[in-house]
């Protein structure tokens, strides 16, 4: 049969043919998904579903950006360079995205944020699980976290623990160096691994874009951090954030916190 009658040259199902058993909708729940912005104001504030609606596609974007490097560590881990990189920067365009959304945050004005504030309490970004994995899974591991959190279930206490011992992007990156033939069980091993690679970029080429890549991204979860603070001293100045926290002198205590610290010394080396 021509392909144009209903099957592909390959003898596939070709696109409509499917006898609306999958839909945009339906694939991609969106039942559900527009169902999970719940008013807890009463009446409902405005601006309370801008608020609902930017940290839920926020909890989305954590979970590609999850994805996404997990698999970048799996793959260092065994020596890759290439695809780690490509893992990395299509995660360094999510950041990008995550730091536009918080110009959409500020739209909103404090008056219209004090509507419905008192209500999310204790509620609070501090406890978003995704957040705090991805700093795991970059190489910021606090098991403090873990009796700080409050409300957490056994699946995500579990899943916390889990990356807290499991490999980070950092012990991935040093596993491709040493499949690469450099020592780097010492502090002297990895600057003189650094210094050939930074030197000899015809031959370490690859090793030298990965770490750059990786920095890009240590750099634009710091960027990310300050422009929150940012945003919630536009909201709520020096009030205590509604998890308990200090608010924005506890954010600003982030700002300075590094995943690679050691690629950030390197450019004094240079």
């Amino acid at each position: 049969m021509p392909a144009g009658d209903g099957a592909s040259a390959y003898g596939e199902p070709s696109f409509g043919e499917q006898g609306g058993k999958l839909s945009y909708g339906s694939y991609l729940r969106l039942d559900q998904l527009l169902s999970a912005q719940a008013h807890l104001s009463d009446p409902p504030a405005h601006d309370e579903l801008l608020f609902i609606t930017i940290h839920q596609v926020y909890e989305l974007w954590f979970k590609l950006i999850l994805a996404e490097l997990g698999d970048a560590r799996d793959r260092m881990m065994a020596g890759e360079t290439y695809l780690p990189r490509l893992r990395l920067e299509r995660c360094l365009t999510i950041q990008r995205v995550l730091l536009s959304q918080v110009d959409v945050i500020d739209t909103m004005t404090p008056q219209d944020f004090l509507q419905f504030r008192t209500n999310l309490a204790p509620a609070s970004g501090f406890q978003s699980v995704q957040f705090r994995e991805i700093e795991f899974l970059s190489g910021l591991k606090d098991p403090g976290f873990l009796d700080r959190f409050r409300g957490l279930s056994d699946d995500q206490r579990q899943r916390l623990g889990t990356r807290l011992a499991e490999p980070s992007l950092w012990d991935g990156f040093l596993a491709t160096l040493r499949h690469s033939g450099f020592a780097v069980d010492s502090r002297e091993d990895r600057f003189a691994a650094y210094e050939k690679i930074t030197h000899d970029r015809a031959n370490y080429g690859l090793l030298w874009g990965l770490a750059e890549a990786l920095l890009a991204h240590d750099q634009s979860w710091s960027l990310w951090r300050a422009r929150h603070v940012l945003m919630a001293e536009r909201q709520i100045g020096t009030k205590a954030g509604t998890g308990g926290s200090s608010g924005g002198s506890y954010l600003r205590s982030r700002v300075e916190l590094r995943f690679y610290p050691e690629l950030w010394e390197l450019r004094s080396h240079l």
